[in-house]
C-alpha cells in the first residue's frame, strides 16, 4: 500500500485550480515581492487569528526572531521557552543577542511545564516564548497570569498551531505577538518558505514591518538595520487560496487522529492526550514507546513511514555549545527524544490506510514486540 508522511501532491490537486489561477494573477502582475496577494493574505490571516495586524515574512524563524528585536530584547536579556521543540524557536533568541533559558516540559502534554516557569525567571527576564506543539496549544490563561505578576512579555511561537484554541480563542491571539511558519508541511503551508507575525499592538506591527525590509517604511529610508525578511507575492496568493481550507482540513486530521485512537486502543502505546477546553490540530500525531527504534524499523519495512519530532534535544545539539549556552539536564524532554514517534497524518488519509498503518503496528506488539522483550531479557 502507497502511504506517505505527508501528501502534498494530493492537497495541490484538490485545489490545483484556483492555486494555478492565483500564481498567474501574480506572475502577470510582476508583484513578486509582497504586493496585493501578500496584502489581501495578510488582512484574512489577522482576521483568522482575532488579531488586528499580520506581518507576512520570509519564513517561521523570521516570525519568531523579528517580534524579539521589535521588543528590544537583545544582549543580557533572558527569554523564557520550552526545552522539547525545534531548534528555530532558540536560534530566534540567540540571534537578538539575548539568552534562552530552557524549561522542561510536562509528560503529559510535552508542552513547557507551567510549574517550572516561575522558577526560572530573573531579573533578566524579559520575556516567555511558549511553544503550540504538535498542533495543541500551552493553557495560554497560566501563562499570561504568569507574565502579568512579572512584568514581561509573551511571545507565541504557533508554528504549529494554525487554527488551534483555547476556549473559543485561537492560538496566536493570547501574547503581545506570535510567528506562525507555513513551512510546507504545516497545516497552512506555502510552496517554499514563509511565516507571519500576528498581534493587535499597532506600534509593534509597524515596527515589525520596517525591521522585514532592511529597517524601512519607505525606499532607501532605513530608520533600524533589519532583515531581507519579505515574503514573495507567490507564496502570499498560495496562502490566501489555502487559508480557505484550513478549517476543513484541521477537521481531516482530527478524523484521522480519532480514527488512531479506535484503531491503537489497548496497545502498549502513549497516545497524544486531549484536554478539555482545549481544540487540537494535530500538526503531528506522536506516540511514545519504549521499542521506538524497533516498532519505527518495522514499520519502515512495511512501507510505513514514520518521523522522530525530536531526536536530539536542543540543549544536547553541537550549536547549543558553540553558541556558549550551559547545558542542564531536561529529564522529560530526553525520555520523549528516546520514545516519540510521528505516525502519517494529513486529511487525505484514507480510512483503509489508516487501518493499514495500525494493522502493522498491532502486528508488532505481537510477535515481534514479545521476541524484543525476550532478547532484552
Amino acid at each position: 500500500m502507497d502511504i506517505k508522511f505527508i501528501d502534498l501532491q494530493a492537497q495541490y490537486l484538490s485545489i490545483k485550480d484556483e492555486i494555478d489561477s492565483a500564481i498567474s494573477e501574480v506572475i502577470n502582475n510582476t508583484a513578486f515581492i509582497l504586493g496585493p496577494s501578500v496584502k489581501r493574505f495578510e488582512e484574512a490571516f489577522a482576521e483568522y487569528c482575532a488579531s488586528k495586524e499580520a506581518i507576512a515574512v520570509n519564513s517561521g524563524t523570521s516570525a519568531l526572531l523579528l517580534p524579539l528585536r521589535a521588543l528590544g530584547i537583545g544582549p543580557g536579556d533572558e527569554v523564557i521557552t520550552a526545552a522539547n521543540t525545534f531548534i528555530a524557536t532558540v536560534a530566534a533568541i540567540v540571534e537578538t543577542g539575548a539568552t534562552p533559558v530552557l524549561v522542561d516540559v510536562d509528560p503529559a502534554t510535552r508542552l513547557i511545564d507551567i510549574d517550572l516557569i516561575e522558577p526560572a525567571i530573573t531579573s533578566k527576564t524579559k520575556a516567555i516564548m511558549p511553544v503550540h506543539l504538535y498542533g495543541c496549544m500551552v493553557d495560554m490563561d497560566k501563562i499570561l497570569a504568569i507574565a502579568e505578576r512579572h512584568n514581561l512579555q509573551v511571545i507565541e511561537d504557533s508554528a504549529q498551531a494554525h487554527g488551534a484554541r483555547q476556549k473559543d480563542r485561537p492560538a496566536g491571539s493570547y501574547g503581545i505577538a506570535a510567528g506562525f511558519s507555513f513551512y510546507p508541511a504545516k497545516n497552512l503551508g506555502a510552496y517554499g518558505e514563509g511565516g507571519a507575525i500576528v498581534t493587535s499592538d499597532k506600534q509593534l506591527a509597524a515596527k515589525i514591518r520596517k525591521l522585514r525590509d532592511h529597517g524601512s517604511e519607505r525606499k532607501y529610508f532605513h530608520d533600524h538595520f533589519g532583515y531581507n525578511a519579505r515574503m514573495e507575492g507567490i507564496q502570499g496568493a498560495i496562502l490566501g487560496v489555502k487559508l480557505k481550507y484550513l478549517d476543513a482540513w484541521n477537521r481531516g486530521r482530527n478524523r484521522v487522529a480519532g480514527r488512531y485512537r479506535e484503531e491503537l486502543s489497548g496497545m502498549p502505546l502513549k497516545l497524544p492526550r486531549e484536554f478539555k477546553h482545549f481544540y487540537q490540530v494535530y500538526h503531528q500525531f506522536v506516540v511514545e514507546s519504549d521499542v521506538r527504534n524497533e516498532l519505527q524499523q518495522f514499520l519502515s519495512r512495511n512501507g510505513v513511514p514514520t518521523l522522530i519530532h525530536y531526536p536530539i534535544p536542543i540543549h544536547q545539539q553541537k550549536a547549543y555549545a558553540e553558541a556558549g549556552l550551559t547545558s542542564n539536564s531536561y529529564p522529560v524532554t530526553e525520555k520523549l527524544a528516546r520514545t516519540i514517534l510521528s505516525l502519517p497524518i494529513y486529511p487525505e488519509l484514507t480510512d483503509e490506510q489508516i487501518g493499514y498503518v495500525s494493522a502493522k503496528i498491532r502486528e508488532f506488539f505481537g510477535k515481534e514486540y514479545q521476541d524484543t522483550l525476550r532478547l532484552e531479557n
